[in-house]
């Protein structure tokens, strides 16, 4: 994609889309109002004009602002700017640094606007810093203390002022660009709550904004994280009036009667009882056509469908709606009836491809089964071939798994598709004798082979991708596409519910053991054990983080009274108090997920062969891989001459027209890196106080180009978590021997 926007007294410009602007007459869904967005002259060139924004200059040098999460609305994570370059990347140094005061998992890329910064603490208060030096202009608290890293927040102009629409929770509020308060007009008092307009009373349901939304017009479009069990309220795409806070319309991704999609549930009232099938991974946006991209996660629950049966749209879709109105334009569903947790992971990205001598407007979406896609935006035509191959049927009573699932023959997937006795660890002898008694006792079979209940099956790659919510970067002059993959195998399975369960085991099982394990195990660190919790946290500390979430946990705000103190006693004791009779059992599935498991050595590391994680470059006009490097270390094994394994990584990169891949992401070795783009060579690297699990930004302010990364740490529990926002930048006397931009 190229946009049509002008940033005036910026060099950020974007080349006129192709022609090819015509939209589909395809079946479309009604949507919830027919309303549509004002003028484009609100979101084009009048939506990031800067020269007014605090903090502004009117000195002659350049400004380049990075103005939406991912870059743009194409999402591309590109920057047209070439000052910091393959040459002179090792010269890089801190700019500055910003202390939010706030240690914890940040995973925010900023947005930089007419030389200003917006970005979040790890309790989601937001800030807006002068850019080139640091420096907080002000800083937003709602009062309500957040538990869960959001990845970003937007900007909007509304031809007077600027806006930012941030996510706290279950709120959206709009904050003034200019000083961090809230919009009084907008919704009640600056905020609306996302509980609100869904098919379910706002005081039962739990919903939470990580990824901020989407601008087209006046309008922003939004999904939500929702939880992956029951209950959990309906995923609808929404859009809201970006002047009043009132809902323009709905996109119901479980369909309701009389809607396209709604015959493939055949489950008896499937559609009520079904939850989430969300967007919780961002979106992309297609601004000249109107069209907006929407990856969709898939159904609770996430490994027994059997009150769910059928295909299940649109669950684990790539949606093109209209913008304007929510109508449904085209769709590919990657995963049919969904087992095994296969969410878009991330916002897909635009981009232009060559096929047979002509010009594509395309669209790459990433997996989490390390597949990538490619289709023609407008159309939804796959521009590589995708096969639907058969696979077994599920032998779990109630259950019915679909027969076939989509899997693209080019390119091939960037993270390994099964464990052999040939993929397993040799990192030392006995590592590899654990992990060939163990692997002996796993099913090993590849993808979409059905879970069941009388053993552990290898997941590969595991829940947490191939590909994660990072995302992936696109060069606009090569259309490469860069990408960070995650080779690290989980196992999981299925345990039949026991009929004399009572109101403690019950809740936990249903809630809880779908990421803690059946066993209260959890997967340390990112799960941790919920053995003798009891011991360490008070009950109101417990209830805290139940009610309002804590990291990856989603908050369970229907969990009170008999059912909350039944929980606790549980998680006290682990004994079954069988005080439910069989009214619990009732509410939740025959079968549950045993949990999350890595399948580690008893070192603590993956019992594969490395590599662990990979750096991908991969030319999406043929399909080829570029080159593939392995990714992140793990200092000690380093340090004794084990270099290259790769690791995991949560974050994604940017790529830059100065021939640079800047990512962090990696959790052990907490380092940015700098990245050769045309042959993966590591131009520079710097050793950051904690891991940067976010995505950079880059900008230019006064002629200096800077890149700046979030460092909050986690997932890693032998370092503590960081504060840090930090920038890097050449020395100012190197800058004027550099490019500014193409």
């Amino acid at each position: 994609m190229a946009w049509r926007h002008v940033f005036f007294g910026s060099l950020f410009f974007f080349p006129p889309l192709l022609a090819n602007s015509w939209q589909l007459s395809l079946p479309t869904r009604v949507p919830h109002d027919h309303a549509k967005t004002k003028s484009a002259a609100l979101s084009s060139a009048a939506a990031f004009p800067h020269p007014n924004q605090p903090g502004s200059s009117s000195a002659a040098a350049p400004n380049v602002d990075w103005p939406v999460y991912g870059g743009g609305p194409a999402g591309d994570h590109f920057s047209p700017l070439t000052q910091v370059n393959a040459a002179n990347a090792k010269d890089l140094q801190v700019a500055w640094t910003f202390d939010t005061g706030e240690a914890g998992q940040m995973e925010t890329s900023p947005i930089v606007v007419g030389r200003v910064l917006y970005a979040a603490t790890t309790t989601q208060k937001i800030f807006a810093l002068d850019a080139a030096t640091g420096t907080q202009l002000w800083r937003f608290s709602s009062g309500i203390h957040g538990t869960q890293p959001i990845r970003g927040v937007s900007y909007w102009h509304d031809g007077d002022k600027g806006r930012i629409l941030a996510g706290v929770m279950n709120y959206l509020y709009e904050l003034d660009a200019a000083t961090g308060k809230p919009i009084p007009s907008f919704g009640n008092g600056g905020r609306i709550d996302l509980r609100e307009n869904l098919d379910a009373p706002p005081d039962g349901i739990d919903v939470a904004l990580t990824t901020p939304g989407v601008i087209f017009g006046d309008i922003i479009i939004l999904g939500d994280r929702l939880p992956e069990t029951h209950p959990a309220a309906h995923g609808d795409v929404r859009a809201y009036d970006l002047h009043t806070g009132k809902l323009r319309w709905s996109f119901h991704t479980i369909p309701h009667p009389g809607e396209p999609g709604y015959e493939t549930w055949t489950s008896p009232d499937a559609w009520k009882t079904a939850g989430a099938a969300n967007n919780w991974a961002g979106m992309a946006i297609d601004t000249q056509r109107g069209i907006v991209y929407v990856p969709t996660g898939s159904a609770v629950d996430d490994f027994y469908g059997a009150d769910r049966k059928g295909k299940n749209l649109y669950a684990d879709c790539l949606l093109a709606l209209d913008a304007r109105t929510g109508n449904l334009l085209w769709h590919f569903q990657g995963v049919h009836h969904d087992l095994w947790d296969r969410d878009f992971p991330a916002p897909p990205i635009l981009l232009t491809v060559k096929r047979e001598g002509r010009n594509v407007d395309a669209i790459a979406q990433t997996t989490k089964q390390g597949y990538v896609y490619v289709f023609d935006r407008v159309t939804g035509k796959p521009l590589f071939p995708i096969e639907e191959r058969p696979y077994p049927q599920s032998d779990v009573p109630g259950e019915s798994s679909w027969p076939t699932q989509p899997l693209p023959l080019t390119p091939a997937p960037i993270s390994d598709q099964t464990v052999t006795e040939q993929t397993l660890t040799t990192r030392t002898p006995e590592a590899h004798e654990w992990a060939l008694k163990e692997f002996r006792s796993l099913r090993s079979e590849g993808q979409f082979v059905p879970l069941n209940s009388r053993n552990q099956t290898l997941i590969m790659p595991g829940f947490d991708g191939g590909a994660e919510w990072g995302g992936a970067a696109i060069d606009r002059a090569s259309s490469v596409l860069y990408v960070n993959a995650i080779n690290i195998a989980y196992t999981g399975g299925l345990e039949e519910a026991k009929s004399s369960q009572g109101v403690g085991a019950s809740v936990y099982l249903s809630q809880c053991s779908v990421c803690h394990g059946t066993e209260r195990k959890g997967a340390p660190p990112e799960i941790p054990s919920l053995i003798d919790v009891t011991k360490r946290l008070s009950d109101e500390q417990i209830v805290a983080i139940i009610h309002g979430g804590k990291g990856r946990m989603p908050a369970f705000s229907n969990l009170k009274d008999d059912r909350l103190h039944a929980l606790l006693d549980y998680m006290r004791t682990g004994v079954d108090l069988n005080t439910a009779g069989s009214h619990e059992k009732k509410q939740g599935p025959r079968f549950r997920f045993t949990g999350y498991r890595k399948f580690m050595d008893p070192d603590g590391y993956p019992a594969t062969a490395p590599p662990w994680g990979t750096l991908n470059a991969i030319d999406l006009n043929s399909g080829a891989y570029l080159w593939k490097i392995p990714f992140g270390e793990y200092p000690e094994l380093a340090s004794n001459g084990m270099r290259a394994t790769g690791s995991e990584s949560y974050g994604g990169p940017i790529v830059t027209a100065g021939g640079v891949v800047f990512i962090g992401a990696t959790i052990f070795d907490r380092k940015m890196h700098a990245f050769d783009s045309h042959t993966g060579k590591l131009l520079w690297e710097y050793e950051l106080p904690a891991g940067a699990l976010a995505t950079p930004a880059t900008y230019m302010v006064d002629g200096q180009q800077f890149v700046v990364i979030a460092a909050g740490g986690g997932k890693n529990p032998k370092r503590p978590f960081g504060s840090l926002y930090v920038a890097f930048a050449l020395p100012r006397e190197k800058t004027h021997l550099a490019g500014l931009a193409k």
